[in-house]
């Protein structure tokens, strides 16, 4: 393997630029690399963890800051995994790499029963074992491949199945304090990732474990939310954009706002202050349009006829 195409065309130029530029802008935002870190690249074999890993070692090379990667992969013996493919490609491109080999399909398959989703104990199991080589390795960072849409999806999974106003955060510190997970490419749209990893002819390793499973609840999700795409261009970045702008006084969480405080944060009205009592008619018509359309041109409204 000679590692992976690089096209010359303006319009893979135009979206490598793209996803340079979102990556490097969230990796800005959330303080996600700094002077000396060293990365752990999750790469399942799949597009967004590929994509993942070729950008940052694009702009590794151009950042004012020093920092190492180190990619992982974890072999997790599923009938039918190429083996091969991942080493012979971090080879080829010359990047540092382990392929951590463990066992967790057996275990997987032996505790869901046929026919049930595998996804939530493949994760856990799959997340334990990077956890751990984080640890061996001495990585300060776990970069993992989830991009703007699985961050929304995850969103009204958490809405629809769990009753949480929770989604997946660009930045996290683990339960035990002991690593920084980032996600690079939380800025970036799914379907030019998919375009920027056909462009580079990635080899791609599918996921036959849990990707394959027909009604899965996240691929109801997607599907919803690519219909609204489709419907109302523009809305997924809408949707995201509601994670950064957050009002918390505007929800019905007690342990994240203080309601019970707001009656001592009230400003008592003062006497004889009159000025809230009429709204005026300005300020009426705002709200009800229908009234400008009977008091256009009466007498005193400045534009008598």
């Amino acid at each position: 393997m000679a590692g992976v195409k690089q096209p010359t065309s303006n319009s893979f130029k135009k979206l490598q630029g793209f996803l340079r530029s979102r990556m490097g802008q969230a990796i800005a935002d959330y303080g996600m690399i700094g002077e000396g870190d060293r990365v752990m690249v999750c790469v399942s074999g799949g597009k967004d963890s590929h994509t993942l890993l070729d950008i940052l070692r694009h702009l590794q090379r151009s950042a004012p800051i020093s920092f190492d990667i180190l990619a992982v992969n974890l072999d997790q013996k599923q009938p039918g995994f190429p083996a091969h493919v991942l080493p012979d490609y971090f080879e080829a491109i010359g990047v540092p790499y382990r392929i951590v080999e463990q066992d967790t399909y057996s275990t997987v398959k032996r505790v869901i029963p046929e026919g049930k989703t595998m996804c939530g104990l493949c994760s856990r199991l799959r997340r334990g074992v990077l956890y751990r080589v984080a640890a061996e390795e001495g990585v300060t960072k776990i970069a993992l491949g989830h991009h703007r849409d699985d961050m929304i999806e995850t969103l009204f999974l958490n809405m629809f199945h769990g009753g949480r106003l929770k989604a997946m955060p660009p930045k996290l510190l683990t339960d035990d304090r002991r690593h920084i997970v980032i996600r690079p490419l939380a800025y970036c749209p799914e379907a030019d990732i998919a375009r920027y990893a056909r462009y580079r002819e990635f080899p791609i390793i599918p996921c036959t474990l849990c990707g394959s499973q027909a009604n899965l609840q996240r691929a109801q999700i997607k599907d919803m939310l690519q219909t609204w795409e489709k419907q109302w261009p523009g809305r997924t970045e809408t949707l995201f954009r509601s994670l950064q702008n957050v009002a918390p006084s505007h929800l019905a969480d007690p342990n994240l706002f203080g309601f019970d405080d707001l009656e001592s944060a009230r400003i008592l009205p003062v006497e004889d202050d009159d000025s809230g009592d009429d709204i005026g008619p300005d300020l009426e018509a705002e709200f009800n349009p229908a009234l400008a359309l009977f008091t256009d041109g009466l007498p005193g409204d400045g534009r008598d006829r």
